[in-house]
């Protein structure tokens, strides 16, 4: 696709992001929690912050950061342990206000998903005023803000729906792509971790005007198969489509430790977000996974491999836990240091929860 035909037959997306998810949960249901800084997670000593309320986000805490130093930026940080059945039950609300607008939703998470409205069952037109509708509704319907962005693709939709956060909306329209994404850090660039980020410094590439600079060939040679995504979104060209039934191969997380670990404990503990993360892509998809794979890079950067398929479907966050659990437990006390867990879900599968209707009428 060119950036002509982007300009001629511009799509419609929106990306819909709650703000806070799960910290704003917890306060809208414990009015006690109101105004204060909130972690959602665990404020053990080798504990991690899953979510951050807007008010402990003023102290520089937020989400994947250890549970020690968000209670160093802000020592009158309240924890509270997630709730997971009920973000699943609020995420169903939220989807099926999506519904009524289109089919074509693809979740991201419980908190998060894309809407291509081109085609909309409302027959509106203008793309700001569903994302509007739908913010409100949302509020309505369950007392939780919501922020958005609109845009002709899925990369710039993200990257809007983060420029007027929180309860907020922007729009990137096809005209300002391609110079909003020149002068956009390269940090900042969705799909662009960390890791990334600092290759592309290395290589001279700190702003999208940079990455634009560089060929196609250049970007293939030094990021493989992200080297053609990179080249267009450099040019505010992204024509990957909204999919609604997108099952993936494969869903995981890893995270390296400021410290490497030696006893099993904080091992678990170190684990615990990256089993709420992939569980909740899941549980927002329907998917249902049945191997469980524990990755673990060592001191020395070594690294092995776990897994464990089960008979069936995985049908709870607690099933996950438990085989995580059995993976995990043998390999401790390990020879050497800790330094990187992982955890993969894989054997994939389109699930339809029976419960599904009934939460939605019981919400």
């Amino acid at each position: 696709m060119t950036g002509e035909d982007n300009r001629e037959r511009p799509r419609k997306i929106v990306h819909v992001d709650m703000d806070a998810f799960y910290a704003s949960v917890e306060q809208r249901d414990n009015p006690d929690l109101r105004g204060v800084p909130v972690a959602v997670g665990s404020p053990a000593a080798r504990g991690v912050v899953a979510a951050a309320s807007y008010e402990a986000r003023k102290f520089g805490v937020h989400s994947a950061m250890p549970s020690v130093t968000a209670q160093r930026k802000c020592p009158d940080l309240v924890f509270v342990k997630p709730r997971f059945d009920v973000y699943k039950a609020v995420s169903l609300q939220i989807r099926s206000i999506f519904a009524e607008y289109t089919p074509m939703i693809e979740p991201l998470s419980l908190d998060e998903a894309y809407l291509d409205v081109t085609e909309n069952l409302k027959g509106m037109e203008i793309a700001t005023e569903i994302a509007e509708e739908i913010r409100a509704r949302i509020k309505a319907a369950t007392g939780l803000n919501a922020s958005a962005g609109i845009s002709y693709n899925k990369f710039l939709a993200k990257m809007a729906s983060d420029l007027n956060k929180p309860n907020g909306q922007a729009v990137i329209t096809p005209k300002n792509g391609p110079a909003f994404v020149e002068q956009l850090p390269i940090k900042k660039f969705h799909g662009v971790g960390p890791a990334t980020a600092e290759k592309m410094h290395r290589l001279g590439i700190d702003t999208g005007a940079d990455l634009k600079e560089k060929t196609l060939d250049f970007l293939v040679e030094h990021f493989g198969k992200s080297g053609p995504y990179f080249y267009g979104i450099a040019r505010g060209i992204d024509s990957r489509q909204v999919r609604p039934d997108r099952v993936r191969k494969s869903i995981g997380a890893e995270d390296t430790f400021a410290e490497d670990i030696h006893s099993y404990e904080p091992a678990r503990e170190g684990l615990q977000p990256l089993v709420e993360k992939v569980w909740g892509y899941c549980e927002a998809n329907e998917i249902g996974a049945k191997t469980v794979t524990l990755k673990v890079k060592y001191a020395d950067f070594s690294q092995i491999t776990r897994s464990k398929t089960a008979p069936g479907p995985l049908s709870a966050i607690t099933d996950l836990e438990e085989l995580v659990d059995l993976l995990l437990m043998p390999l401790f006390p390990p020879q050497k240091g800790v330094r990187l867990l992982g955890v993969s879900l894989s054997s994939l599968e389109r699930r339809r929860l029976e419960s599904t209707p009934q939460l939605r009428l019981a919400l």
